[in-house]
Protein backbone atom coordinates (compact mmCIF):
# COMPACT_ATOMS: atom_id res chain seq x y z
CA UNK A 1 0.00 0.00 0.00
CA UNK A 2 2.84 2.35 0.89
CA UNK A 3 4.41 1.64 -2.49
CA UNK A 4 1.19 2.61 -4.32
CA UNK A 5 0.90 5.81 -2.28
CA UNK A 6 4.49 6.77 -3.07
CA UNK A 7 3.93 6.11 -6.79
CA UNK A 8 0.75 8.23 -6.78
CA UNK A 9 2.57 11.04 -5.01
CA UNK A 10 5.40 10.89 -7.55
CA UNK A 11 2.88 11.08 -10.43
CA UNK A 12 1.18 14.07 -8.84
CA UNK A 13 4.52 15.83 -8.42
CA UNK A 14 5.45 15.18 -12.06
CA UNK A 15 2.06 16.46 -13.21
CA UNK A 16 2.44 19.56 -11.06
CA UNK A 17 5.95 20.19 -12.39
CA UNK A 18 4.70 19.88 -15.99
CA UNK A 19 1.79 22.23 -15.25
CA UNK A 20 4.09 24.82 -13.68
CA UNK A 21 6.47 24.57 -16.63
CA UNK A 22 3.57 24.96 -19.07
CA UNK A 23 2.19 27.93 -17.13
CA UNK A 24 5.63 29.56 -17.08
CA UNK A 25 5.94 29.12 -20.86
CA UNK A 26 2.47 30.61 -21.42
CA UNK A 27 3.23 33.49 -19.05
CA UNK A 28 6.43 34.29 -20.96
CA UNK A 29 4.64 34.17 -24.29
CA UNK A 30 1.86 36.46 -23.02
CA UNK A 31 4.42 38.93 -21.63
CA UNK A 32 6.08 39.13 -25.06
CA UNK A 33 2.75 39.58 -26.86
CA UNK A 34 1.34 42.20 -24.52
CA UNK A 35 4.37 44.39 -23.81
CA UNK A 36 4.55 47.88 -25.27
CA UNK A 37 6.33 48.35 -28.58
CA UNK A 38 9.97 49.38 -28.36
CA UNK A 39 11.10 52.51 -30.17
CA UNK A 40 14.44 53.37 -28.62
CA UNK A 41 16.63 51.88 -25.90
CA UNK A 42 15.54 54.08 -23.00
CA UNK A 43 13.71 52.59 -20.06
CA UNK A 44 11.99 54.30 -17.18
CA UNK A 45 14.16 53.39 -14.15
CA UNK A 46 12.27 51.00 -11.91
CA UNK A 47 13.92 48.89 -9.25
CA UNK A 48 13.01 45.45 -8.02
CA UNK A 49 15.44 45.18 -5.13
CA UNK A 50 16.98 48.59 -4.42
CA UNK A 51 16.52 52.04 -5.92
CA UNK A 52 19.73 53.99 -6.42
CA UNK A 53 18.19 56.46 -8.86
CA UNK A 54 17.08 58.77 -5.99
CA UNK A 55 14.24 60.19 -8.01
CA UNK A 56 16.38 60.94 -11.05
CA UNK A 57 14.85 60.37 -14.48
CA UNK A 58 16.67 59.79 -17.78
CA UNK A 59 17.02 63.12 -19.57
CA UNK A 60 15.95 65.26 -16.60
CA UNK A 61 18.73 67.76 -17.45
CA UNK A 62 18.29 67.61 -21.24
CA UNK A 63 17.85 70.52 -23.60
CA UNK A 64 14.57 70.12 -25.47
CA UNK A 65 13.04 72.06 -28.33
CA UNK A 66 12.67 72.28 -32.11
CA UNK A 67 12.26 68.51 -32.29
CA UNK A 68 15.47 67.79 -30.35
CA UNK A 69 15.95 66.30 -26.90
CA UNK A 70 19.67 66.05 -26.10
CA UNK A 71 22.04 65.80 -23.16
CA UNK A 72 24.04 69.00 -23.68
CA UNK A 73 27.38 67.91 -22.23
CA UNK A 74 27.57 64.47 -23.83
CA UNK A 75 26.10 65.54 -27.19
CA UNK A 76 28.05 68.72 -27.90
CA UNK A 77 31.41 67.65 -26.48
CA UNK A 78 31.26 64.31 -28.34
CA UNK A 79 30.27 66.11 -31.55
CA UNK A 80 33.10 68.63 -31.11
CA UNK A 81 35.80 66.00 -30.64
CA UNK A 82 34.47 63.82 -33.45
CA UNK A 83 34.20 66.73 -35.89
CA UNK A 84 37.66 68.02 -34.98
CA UNK A 85 39.11 64.53 -35.39
CA UNK A 86 37.58 64.10 -38.86
CA UNK A 87 38.57 67.58 -40.09
CA UNK A 88 42.15 67.34 -38.84
CA UNK A 89 42.54 63.86 -40.31
CA UNK A 90 41.32 65.04 -43.72
CA UNK A 91 43.48 68.18 -43.62
CA UNK A 92 46.69 66.44 -42.59
CA UNK A 93 46.38 62.95 -44.04
CA UNK A 94 50.09 62.08 -44.10
CA UNK A 95 50.70 63.36 -40.57
CA UNK A 96 47.56 61.63 -39.32
CA UNK A 97 48.69 58.35 -40.85
CA UNK A 98 52.06 58.61 -39.07
CA UNK A 99 50.41 59.49 -35.75
CA UNK A 100 47.92 56.62 -36.02
CA UNK A 101 50.67 54.15 -36.92
CA UNK A 102 52.84 55.34 -34.03
CA UNK A 103 49.90 55.18 -31.63
CA UNK A 104 48.98 51.69 -32.76
CA UNK A 105 52.57 50.49 -32.41
CA UNK A 106 52.87 52.02 -28.94
CA UNK A 107 49.62 50.49 -27.68
CA UNK A 108 50.25 47.03 -29.14
CA UNK A 109 53.88 46.86 -27.99
CA UNK A 110 53.57 48.53 -24.57
CA UNK A 111 50.03 47.69 -23.49
CA UNK A 112 49.33 44.52 -25.48
CA UNK A 113 50.07 42.35 -22.46
CA UNK A 114 47.40 44.23 -20.47
CA UNK A 115 44.71 43.66 -23.09
CA UNK A 116 45.66 39.97 -23.26
CA UNK A 117 45.44 39.67 -19.48
CA UNK A 118 42.23 41.62 -18.97
CA UNK A 119 40.24 39.65 -21.56
CA UNK A 120 40.93 36.52 -19.53
CA UNK A 121 39.63 38.30 -16.44
CA UNK A 122 36.37 38.87 -18.33
CA UNK A 123 36.02 35.12 -18.90
CA UNK A 124 36.69 34.33 -15.23
CA UNK A 125 34.18 36.97 -14.15
CA UNK A 126 31.52 35.47 -16.42
CA UNK A 127 32.20 31.99 -15.09
CA UNK A 128 31.90 33.25 -11.51
CA UNK A 129 28.62 35.08 -12.12
CA UNK A 130 27.11 32.07 -13.90
CA UNK A 131 27.93 29.36 -11.33
CA UNK A 132 27.77 31.36 -8.09
CA UNK A 133 24.65 32.32 -6.13
CA UNK A 134 24.41 35.45 -8.30
CA UNK A 135 23.41 33.25 -11.22
CA UNK A 136 19.90 32.93 -9.77
CA UNK A 137 19.24 36.70 -9.86
CA UNK A 138 16.64 37.60 -12.47
CA UNK A 139 17.23 40.76 -14.48
CA UNK A 140 14.30 43.04 -13.68
CA UNK A 141 13.27 41.26 -10.50
CA UNK A 142 11.76 37.91 -9.58
CA UNK A 143 8.53 38.52 -11.50
CA UNK A 144 10.12 39.89 -14.68
CA UNK A 145 9.41 38.10 -17.96
CA UNK A 146 11.55 38.12 -21.15
CA UNK A 147 10.43 40.73 -23.69
CA UNK A 148 11.70 38.77 -26.70
CA UNK A 149 11.50 35.11 -27.60
CA UNK A 150 14.73 33.16 -27.24
CA UNK A 151 15.11 32.85 -31.02
CA UNK A 152 14.66 36.61 -31.53
CA UNK A 153 17.09 37.26 -28.69
CA UNK A 154 19.82 35.14 -30.26
CA UNK A 155 19.17 36.64 -33.70
CA UNK A 156 19.69 40.18 -32.36
CA UNK A 157 22.75 39.10 -30.36
CA UNK A 158 24.48 37.78 -33.46
CA UNK A 159 23.42 40.60 -35.78
CA UNK A 160 24.62 43.29 -33.40
CA UNK A 161 27.65 41.43 -32.06
CA UNK A 162 29.81 40.53 -35.05
CA UNK A 163 27.75 39.83 -38.16
CA UNK A 164 29.83 41.87 -40.61
CA UNK A 165 33.07 40.56 -39.13
CA UNK A 166 32.01 36.95 -39.58
CA UNK A 167 31.19 37.56 -43.22
CA UNK A 168 34.43 39.45 -43.89
CA UNK A 169 36.91 37.26 -42.01
CA UNK A 170 35.36 33.77 -42.26
CA UNK A 171 37.46 33.07 -45.36
CA UNK A 172 40.10 35.77 -45.03
CA UNK A 173 41.49 35.01 -41.58
CA UNK A 174 41.91 31.22 -41.88
CA UNK A 175 43.63 31.74 -45.24
CA UNK A 176 45.93 34.42 -43.82
CA UNK A 177 47.09 32.05 -41.09
CA UNK A 178 47.22 29.09 -43.47
CA UNK A 179 49.57 31.03 -45.75
CA UNK A 180 51.60 32.58 -42.91
CA UNK A 181 51.28 30.75 -39.56
CA UNK A 182 51.50 32.68 -36.30
CA UNK A 183 55.03 32.92 -34.85
CA UNK A 184 53.65 31.15 -31.77
CA UNK A 185 53.89 27.98 -33.86
CA UNK A 186 57.63 28.28 -34.30
CA UNK A 187 59.02 26.84 -37.54
CA UNK A 188 55.65 25.72 -38.89
CA UNK A 189 55.57 25.51 -42.68
CA UNK A 190 52.82 27.34 -44.55
CA UNK A 191 50.06 25.49 -46.39
CA UNK A 192 50.62 22.18 -44.61
CA UNK A 193 48.11 20.09 -42.63
CA UNK A 194 49.68 21.46 -39.45
CA UNK A 195 49.25 25.02 -40.74
CA UNK A 196 45.58 24.32 -41.53
CA UNK A 197 45.00 23.08 -37.99
CA UNK A 198 46.81 26.07 -36.48
CA UNK A 199 44.94 28.50 -38.76
CA UNK A 200 41.54 27.28 -37.64
CA UNK A 201 42.62 27.15 -33.99
CA UNK A 202 43.75 30.79 -34.04
CA UNK A 203 40.59 31.84 -35.91
CA UNK A 204 38.43 30.10 -33.31
CA UNK A 205 40.40 31.88 -30.61
CA UNK A 206 39.78 35.34 -32.08
CA UNK A 207 36.06 34.72 -32.58
CA UNK A 208 35.31 32.53 -29.58
CA UNK A 209 34.83 32.91 -25.85
CA UNK A 210 36.92 36.05 -25.31
CA UNK A 211 34.95 38.62 -27.35
CA UNK A 212 31.60 37.37 -26.13
CA UNK A 213 32.83 37.41 -22.53
CA UNK A 214 33.67 41.10 -22.97
CA UNK A 215 30.17 41.78 -24.26
CA UNK A 216 28.59 39.68 -21.50
CA UNK A 217 30.32 41.49 -18.62
CA UNK A 218 29.44 44.94 -19.93
CA UNK A 219 25.90 43.91 -20.87
CA UNK A 220 25.28 42.21 -17.54
CA UNK A 221 26.51 45.22 -15.57
CA UNK A 222 24.25 47.54 -17.54
CA UNK A 223 21.23 45.24 -17.30
CA UNK A 224 21.61 44.75 -13.54
CA UNK A 225 22.07 48.42 -12.65
CA UNK A 226 19.27 49.53 -14.99
CA UNK A 227 16.64 46.90 -14.24
CA UNK A 228 17.50 45.90 -10.68
CA UNK A 229 18.93 49.11 -9.20
CA UNK A 230 16.82 51.71 -11.00
CA UNK A 231 19.71 53.54 -12.70
CA UNK A 232 19.74 54.91 -16.28
CA UNK A 233 20.68 52.45 -19.01
CA UNK A 234 24.01 54.11 -19.81
CA UNK A 235 27.64 53.13 -19.31
CA UNK A 236 28.02 55.57 -16.41
CA UNK A 237 25.68 53.43 -14.30
CA UNK A 238 28.20 50.56 -14.18
CA UNK A 239 30.50 52.88 -12.22
CA UNK A 240 27.91 53.67 -9.54
CA UNK A 241 29.63 51.48 -6.89
CA UNK A 242 32.80 53.60 -7.37
CA UNK A 243 31.36 57.05 -8.05
CA UNK A 244 27.99 57.05 -6.34
CA UNK A 245 25.86 60.07 -7.29
CA UNK A 246 28.81 61.55 -9.15
CA UNK A 247 27.68 59.50 -12.16
CA UNK A 248 25.17 62.31 -12.72
CA UNK A 249 27.94 64.93 -12.93
CA UNK A 250 31.31 65.48 -14.61
CA UNK A 251 32.62 61.93 -14.26
CA UNK A 252 29.44 60.37 -15.56
CA UNK A 253 29.40 62.73 -18.53
CA UNK A 254 33.04 61.91 -19.28
CA UNK A 255 32.31 58.17 -19.23
CA UNK A 256 29.40 58.55 -21.65
CA UNK A 257 31.43 60.83 -23.95
CA UNK A 258 34.18 58.21 -24.15
CA UNK A 259 31.51 55.56 -24.76
CA UNK A 260 30.07 57.54 -27.68
CA UNK A 261 33.51 58.01 -29.26
CA UNK A 262 34.48 54.35 -28.72
CA UNK A 263 31.18 53.17 -30.21
CA UNK A 264 31.53 55.35 -33.31
CA UNK A 265 35.17 54.38 -33.91
CA UNK A 266 34.53 50.65 -33.41
CA UNK A 267 31.42 50.81 -35.59
CA UNK A 268 33.29 52.69 -38.31
CA UNK A 269 35.87 49.88 -38.45
CA UNK A 270 33.21 47.22 -38.97
CA UNK A 271 31.15 49.21 -41.44
CA UNK A 272 34.32 50.03 -43.38
CA UNK A 273 35.07 46.31 -43.72
CA UNK A 274 31.46 45.66 -44.68
CA UNK A 275 31.31 48.24 -47.47
CA UNK A 276 34.60 46.97 -48.91
CA UNK A 277 33.15 43.48 -49.11
CA UNK A 278 29.90 44.72 -50.66
CA UNK A 279 31.93 46.63 -53.26
CA UNK A 280 34.02 43.50 -53.97
CA UNK A 281 30.86 41.42 -54.39
CA UNK A 282 29.27 43.92 -56.77
CA UNK A 283 32.52 44.00 -58.74
CA UNK A 284 32.48 40.20 -59.00
CA UNK A 285 28.82 40.10 -60.03
CA UNK A 286 28.35 43.21 -62.15
CA UNK A 287 31.83 44.59 -62.78
CA UNK A 288 31.21 47.70 -60.64
CA UNK A 289 34.55 49.40 -60.02
CA UNK A 290 36.26 48.96 -56.65
CA UNK A 291 36.98 52.51 -55.55
CA UNK A 292 36.57 54.94 -52.68
CA UNK A 293 33.88 56.81 -54.62
CA UNK A 294 31.84 53.63 -55.07
CA UNK A 295 32.20 52.76 -51.39
CA UNK A 296 31.15 56.25 -50.27
CA UNK A 297 28.08 55.99 -52.52
CA UNK A 298 27.25 52.59 -51.03
CA UNK A 299 27.60 53.97 -47.51
CA UNK A 300 25.23 56.85 -48.30
CA UNK A 301 22.60 54.57 -49.87
CA UNK A 302 22.76 51.85 -47.21
CA UNK A 303 22.82 54.41 -44.38
CA UNK A 304 19.65 55.93 -45.84
CA UNK A 305 17.97 52.52 -45.66
CA UNK A 306 19.33 52.03 -42.14
CA UNK A 307 17.87 55.40 -41.11
CA UNK A 308 14.40 54.24 -42.14
CA UNK A 309 14.92 51.02 -40.22
CA UNK A 310 16.07 52.73 -37.03
CA UNK A 311 13.11 55.14 -37.26
CA UNK A 312 10.84 52.08 -37.28
CA UNK A 313 12.18 51.18 -33.83
CA UNK A 314 13.57 48.11 -32.15
CA UNK A 315 10.51 45.93 -32.75
CA UNK A 316 9.59 46.84 -36.30
CA UNK A 317 13.08 47.54 -37.61
CA UNK A 318 16.04 45.87 -35.93
CA UNK A 319 14.22 42.74 -34.72
CA UNK A 320 12.62 41.90 -38.06
CA UNK A 321 15.78 42.56 -40.05
CA UNK A 322 17.80 40.47 -37.59
CA UNK A 323 15.36 37.56 -37.85
CA UNK A 324 15.31 37.73 -41.65
CA UNK A 325 19.09 37.88 -41.76
CA UNK A 326 19.46 34.90 -39.48
CA UNK A 327 17.14 32.82 -41.68
CA UNK A 328 19.04 33.82 -44.82
CA UNK A 329 22.40 33.19 -43.12
CA UNK A 330 21.24 29.75 -41.93
CA UNK A 331 20.14 28.80 -45.47
CA UNK A 332 23.43 30.09 -46.88
CA UNK A 333 25.39 28.09 -44.30
CA UNK A 334 23.38 24.92 -44.87
CA UNK A 335 23.73 25.14 -48.66
CA UNK A 336 27.50 25.60 -48.41
CA UNK A 337 27.73 22.68 -46.01
CA UNK A 338 25.87 20.44 -48.45
CA UNK A 339 27.57 21.47 -51.72
CA UNK A 340 30.99 21.90 -50.15
CA UNK A 341 33.34 19.22 -48.81
CA UNK A 342 30.77 18.13 -46.21
CA UNK A 343 32.75 15.38 -44.47
CA UNK A 344 35.89 17.53 -44.47
CA UNK A 345 33.95 20.42 -42.88
CA UNK A 346 32.27 18.27 -40.21
CA UNK A 347 35.48 16.43 -39.38
CA UNK A 348 37.36 19.72 -39.31
CA UNK A 349 34.81 21.29 -36.96
CA UNK A 350 35.16 18.42 -34.52
CA UNK A 351 38.96 18.44 -34.66
CA UNK A 352 39.19 22.23 -34.55
CA UNK A 353 37.03 22.30 -31.45
CA UNK A 354 39.33 19.89 -29.64
CA UNK A 355 42.43 21.73 -30.82
CA UNK A 356 40.98 25.08 -29.68
CA UNK A 357 40.48 23.85 -26.13
CA UNK A 358 43.91 22.16 -26.17
CA UNK A 359 45.81 25.36 -27.01
CA UNK A 360 43.34 27.67 -25.24
CA UNK A 361 45.52 28.36 -22.15
CA UNK A 362 48.65 29.12 -24.17
CA UNK A 363 46.86 31.27 -26.76
CA UNK A 364 44.97 33.13 -24.05
CA UNK A 365 48.14 34.25 -22.28
CA UNK A 366 50.69 34.36 -25.12
CA UNK A 367 52.18 37.88 -25.37
CA UNK A 368 55.02 37.37 -27.88
CA UNK A 369 57.46 38.63 -25.22
CA UNK A 370 60.51 36.60 -26.27
CA UNK A 371 60.34 37.44 -29.97
CA UNK A 372 61.39 40.43 -32.04
CA UNK A 373 57.97 40.52 -33.70
CA UNK A 374 54.64 42.31 -33.29
CA UNK A 375 52.32 39.79 -34.92
CA UNK A 376 49.74 40.24 -32.18
CA UNK A 377 49.52 43.95 -32.93
CA UNK A 378 47.78 43.12 -36.20
CA UNK A 379 45.74 40.22 -34.85
CA UNK A 380 45.02 39.32 -31.22
CA UNK A 381 45.63 42.73 -29.62
CA UNK A 382 43.83 44.46 -32.50
CA UNK A 383 40.85 42.14 -32.06
CA UNK A 384 40.70 42.60 -28.29
CA UNK A 385 40.82 46.38 -28.66
CA UNK A 386 38.17 46.18 -31.38
CA UNK A 387 35.84 44.09 -29.22
CA UNK A 388 36.36 46.39 -26.24
CA UNK A 389 35.55 49.44 -28.39
CA UNK A 390 32.33 47.67 -29.40
CA UNK A 391 31.43 46.67 -25.84
CA UNK A 392 29.55 49.88 -24.86
CA UNK A 393 27.46 49.58 -27.99
CA UNK A 394 26.84 45.83 -27.99
CA UNK A 395 26.66 45.62 -24.19
CA UNK A 396 23.98 48.30 -23.99
CA UNK A 397 22.00 46.72 -26.80
CA UNK A 398 22.20 43.26 -25.18
CA UNK A 399 21.18 44.71 -21.82
CA UNK A 400 18.12 46.37 -23.33
CA UNK A 401 16.81 43.14 -24.86
CA UNK A 402 17.59 40.85 -21.90
CA UNK A 403 15.07 41.77 -19.23
CA UNK A 404 13.47 38.75 -17.58
CA UNK A 405 16.44 36.40 -17.95
CA UNK A 406 18.45 35.10 -15.02
CA UNK A 407 22.12 36.03 -14.71
CA UNK A 408 23.08 32.43 -15.47
CA UNK A 409 20.81 32.32 -18.52
CA UNK A 410 22.18 35.68 -19.68
CA UNK A 411 25.86 34.76 -19.32
CA UNK A 412 25.59 31.29 -20.84
CA UNK A 413 23.30 32.52 -23.60
CA UNK A 414 25.50 35.46 -24.56
CA UNK A 415 28.75 33.47 -24.49
CA UNK A 416 28.10 29.85 -25.46
CA UNK A 417 25.50 29.95 -28.25
CA UNK A 418 27.08 32.79 -30.31
CA UNK A 419 30.53 31.26 -29.81
CA UNK A 420 29.37 27.83 -31.03
CA UNK A 421 27.59 29.35 -34.04
CA UNK A 422 30.68 31.40 -34.87
CA UNK A 423 32.76 28.20 -34.81
CA UNK A 424 30.31 26.45 -37.14
CA UNK A 425 30.35 29.43 -39.53
CA UNK A 426 34.15 29.61 -39.57
CA UNK A 427 34.41 25.86 -40.09
CA UNK A 428 32.08 25.85 -43.10
CA UNK A 429 33.55 28.83 -44.94
CA UNK A 430 37.13 28.76 -43.67
CA UNK A 431 37.26 24.97 -43.95
CA UNK A 432 35.94 25.05 -47.53
CA UNK A 433 38.57 27.64 -48.48
CA UNK A 434 41.40 25.60 -46.95
CA UNK A 435 40.11 22.47 -48.74
CA UNK A 436 40.20 24.26 -52.11
CA UNK A 437 43.69 25.63 -51.44
CA UNK A 438 45.12 22.35 -50.15
CA UNK A 439 43.81 20.43 -53.19
CA UNK A 440 45.06 23.01 -55.68
CA UNK A 441 41.57 23.90 -56.89
CA UNK A 442 41.94 27.63 -56.24
CA UNK A 443 44.63 30.01 -54.98
CA UNK A 444 42.65 31.77 -52.29
CA UNK A 445 45.80 32.66 -50.32
CA UNK A 446 46.87 34.87 -53.25
CA UNK A 447 43.41 36.44 -53.40
CA UNK A 448 43.57 37.25 -49.68
CA UNK A 449 47.00 38.85 -50.05
CA UNK A 450 45.75 40.87 -53.02
CA UNK A 451 42.47 42.04 -51.43
CA UNK A 452 40.97 40.22 -48.48
CA UNK A 453 37.52 41.67 -49.28
CA UNK A 454 37.37 39.46 -52.38
CA UNK A 455 38.24 36.22 -50.58
CA UNK A 456 34.64 35.11 -49.97
CA UNK A 457 33.71 35.61 -53.63
CA UNK A 458 36.81 33.88 -54.98
CA UNK A 459 35.95 30.87 -52.85
CA UNK A 460 32.27 30.87 -53.86
CA UNK A 461 33.24 30.94 -57.55
CA UNK A 462 34.38 27.32 -57.18
CA UNK A 463 30.95 26.01 -56.13
CA UNK A 464 27.64 25.49 -57.95
CA UNK A 465 25.39 28.55 -58.40
CA UNK A 466 28.35 30.77 -57.60
CA UNK A 467 26.65 33.95 -58.83
CA UNK A 468 23.54 33.27 -56.74
CA UNK A 469 25.70 32.51 -53.70
CA UNK A 470 27.70 35.69 -54.23
CA UNK A 471 24.49 37.72 -54.47
CA UNK A 472 23.25 36.14 -51.23
CA UNK A 473 26.58 37.03 -49.60
CA UNK A 474 26.24 40.66 -50.73
CA UNK A 475 22.68 40.81 -49.37
CA UNK A 476 23.80 39.31 -46.05
CA UNK A 477 26.64 41.79 -45.63
CA UNK A 478 24.29 44.63 -46.54
CA UNK A 479 21.68 43.62 -43.95
CA UNK A 480 24.40 43.07 -41.34
CA UNK A 481 25.61 46.58 -42.23
CA UNK A 482 22.09 47.92 -41.66
CA UNK A 483 21.48 46.07 -38.37
CA UNK A 484 24.90 47.07 -37.00
CA UNK A 485 24.28 50.67 -38.06
CA UNK A 486 20.79 50.54 -36.53
CA UNK A 487 22.04 49.17 -33.23
CA UNK A 488 24.88 51.69 -33.13
CA UNK A 489 22.52 54.55 -33.95
CA UNK A 490 20.10 53.51 -31.21
CA UNK A 491 22.95 53.33 -28.69
CA UNK A 492 24.53 56.67 -29.65
CA UNK A 493 21.12 58.37 -29.73
CA UNK A 494 20.45 56.91 -26.32
CA UNK A 495 23.77 58.01 -24.82
CA UNK A 496 23.39 61.55 -26.12
CA UNK A 497 19.78 62.00 -25.01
Amino acid sequence: MSHLTDEKTAREKRALALKLKRDEHEERARAIREREKFVGLQIAPTASFEDDAEGREPGDTNWSGYGFDVHPHVTFISAFFLTAFIILTLMFKADAEEIFAAGLAFITQKAGWFLVLVTNVFILACLYFAISRFGKIRIGGNDAKPEFSTLSWYAMLLSAGMGIGLMFWSVGEPMFHFGAPSPMFSGMQAETPEAAQAAMGVTYFHWGLHPWAIYAVVGLGLAFFAYNRGLPLTIRSIFYPLLGNRIYGFWGNLIDILSVLATLVGLATSLGLGVKQINAGLNFLFGIQISVATQVTLIVVITGIATLSVMAGLDSGVKRLSQANMVLAALFLLFMLLVGPTIYILGGFTQNLGYYFTIFPELSLWTETFRETNWQGSWTVFYWAWWISWSPFVGMFIARISKGRTVKEFVLGVILIPTLLSFVWMSVFGGSAIFLQAHGTADIVAAVKDDVATAMFVMLSNFPLSEVLSLVAVVLVTIFFITSSDSGSLVVDHLTS
